[in-house]
C-alpha cells in the first residue's frame, strides 16, 4: 500500500494503469550505469513491452536505442524521440511497407529471420538505390526454463535461421548486392532468471563466431536480444533486476573480436515493475466452495494470467483488515478471466481498490476491446502529486 498514493487514486475511473515514474527513472539509471561500464555495450529498449508514448519518450530521452518488431513500433519510436540510427527491426513477418519504412528512415539494421526475407529486403533496397544493413537472427538451440510460449531460440520455434541452414544463407549474401551483413542476432526467450541460460548462449555464440571466422567473416556487432526477467512474486523487494550480474555474464563469457560491439534488447526488465493495473471491486461473491472478488478489470486489460497462467501479485490497497482467501476474477465472459486463485488479501469489500503488480510490461500494450470494452487510461505518479 505504501507504493500507491491511494487517496489520489480513489477519484479516478477504474480500471487504469498506474506508472511509478520515479522507479522507471531509477531503473533506467541503473541500466545505463551498469551497461556503460563496458565501452562497447549498447542497449535497445524492446518497444513491444510497453509503447505508452510517455514511457517511450522518457526512455528515448535517456539515450537508449529501440528494438522494434513492426512498422507501427518504428513509427512510435521515432515519434517518441528515438534516433533512427539506434533502431533495430526484428520480426519473422516483415511486410513490404514495413521494410520500406525502415529503409526510408535509415534504421541501424534489420534483424533478418530467413533466406526468403533476405531476398525481399535486397529487392526493396535495390528499388530505392539503398544498401540495407542486416544482422542474421540465428536459432542457437539454447533451451531455457521459461513458459513454452515465450521460448524463441529452438529449432522448432518460428523465429530465426536454424544452425543447419546458416552456411546456405551466408553463401547467398555475396550475391545480394543491396545487402550488407553487419551483425548476428540471437534471442533465446523471455522472463529468464537463471544466469546460466545466458552463459549457455555465450558459449553457443562463441562457437558460431568461430565458424564465421573460418569463412573469414567478422561482423561489426553481436546482438544477444533480451530475456532478463523480473520478480513477479516480490515486486517491492526487488523492484530493479540485477543488471550488474546480467551485463557481467556477457562481459565474462562472450568472446568479442576487437572493435566488435555488443547489443542488448531489454524490455520487461526496464519497465515491468514500474506499472500496476488498478481495478475496483464490484462484488464479493460468497460461494459454497470459495469466495470470489469480482473486479472491473479483465483479461482485456492484463492478459498474461489468462494467456500464460502467469502470476501477478495482487494487493488490496484500500484495506488494512485481516487477510482472507479469495479467487480474484474479472467480468469477461470467459472462464480464463481469472487473475489469481486462492489469493490472500486484506478483507475485501465493494469499491476497494485492487492493485495487480508488475504490469508495466505486457499490460497496457496487449490490451484489447473484447466484449466491446473501453481501453483503460494511464496515469503517472509525478502527475498526481
Amino acid at each position: 500500500m505504501k507504493d500507491f498514493p491511494t487517496n489520489k487514486l480513489k477519484g479516478l475511473t477504474t480500471p487504469f494503469y498506474f506508472y511509478n515514474i520515479d522507479l522507471l527513472r531509477e531503473t533506467l539509471n541503473v541500466v545505463k550505469q551498469e551497461s556503460e561500464k563496458y565501452e562497447n555495450f549498447y542497449v535497445h529498449y524492446a518497444v513491444k513491452a510497453n509503447a505508452n508514448p510517455r514511457i517511450l519518450s522518457i526512455i528515448a530521452a535517456n539515450g537508449f536505442g529501440a528494438d522494434c518488431v513492426s512498422g507501427g513500433e518504428i513509427k512510435a519510436a521515432i515519434k517518441a524521440g528515438f534516433s533512427p540510427d539506434k533502431i533495430v527491426y526484428a520480426g519473422v513477418g516483415k511486410a513490404d511497407w514495413e521494410i520500406n519504412l525502415g529503409l526510408d528512415a535509415g534504421i541501424f539494421c534489420f534483424n533478418v529471420e530467413s533466406a526468403a526475407e533476405l531476398e525481399i529486403i535486397n529487392e526493396l533496397a535495390a528499388a530505392k538505390g539503398k544498401i540495407a544493413s542486416v544482422a542474421l537472427r540465428i536459432n542457437p538451440e539454447v533451451k531455457v526454463d521459461t513458459h513454452h510460449y515465450i521460448t524463441t531460440g529452438l529449432k522448432e520455434n518460428k523465429f530465426g535461421i536454424n544452425l543447419d541452414k546458416l552456411d546456405d544463407v551466408l553463401d547467398m549474401i555475396p550475391k545480394l548486392s543491396n545487402i550488407k551483413l553487419v551483425g548476428l542476432h540471437f534471442h533465446i526467450g523471455s522472463q529468464i532468471l537463471d544466469m546460466a541460460s545466458f552463459v549457455g548462449l555465450c558459449v553457443r555464440v562463441n562457437d558460431i563466431q568461430q565458424k564465421l571466422y573460418a569463412r573469414r567473416i567478422i561482423v561489426d556487432h553481436i546482438n544477444v536480444g533480451g530475456g532478463l526477467g523480473i520478480d513477479y512474486s516480490h515486486p517491492e523487494k526487488q523492484p530493479i533486476p540485477d543488471f550488474e550480474d546480467y551485463f557481467a555474464v556477457f562481459d565474462k563469457h562472450l568472446q568479442l573480436s576487437p572493435n566488435q560491439s555488443l547489443h542488448f534488447e531489454l524490455g520487461r526488465s526496464m519497465v515491468g515493475q514500474c506499472g500496476s493495473l488498478i481495478t475496483k471491486v464490484l462484488y464479493v461473491k460468497e460461494g459454497s466452495v470459495k469466495n470470489f472478488v469480482i473486479v472491473d478489470a479483465g483479461m482485456t486489460d492484463l492478459i498474461r494470467p489468462a494467456l500464460y497462467e502467469a502470476y501477478h501479485k495482487i494487493e488490496n490497497i484500500s484495506s488494512d483488515l485481516a487477510e482472507e482467501k479469495y479467487d480474484v476474477v474479472g467480468p469477461i465472459c470467459e472462464s480464463s478471466d481469472c487473475f489469481g486463485k486462492e489469493q490472500y488479501l486484506n478483507k475485501t469489500q465493494r469499491n476497494d481498490l485492487i492493485a495487480l503488480r508488475s504490469a508495466g510490461a505486457y499490460g497496457e500494450i496487449m490490451a484489447s476491446q473484447y466484449n466491446c470494452r473501453q481501453l483503460p487510461k494511464a496515469y503517472f505518479s509525478d502527475e498526481l502529486i
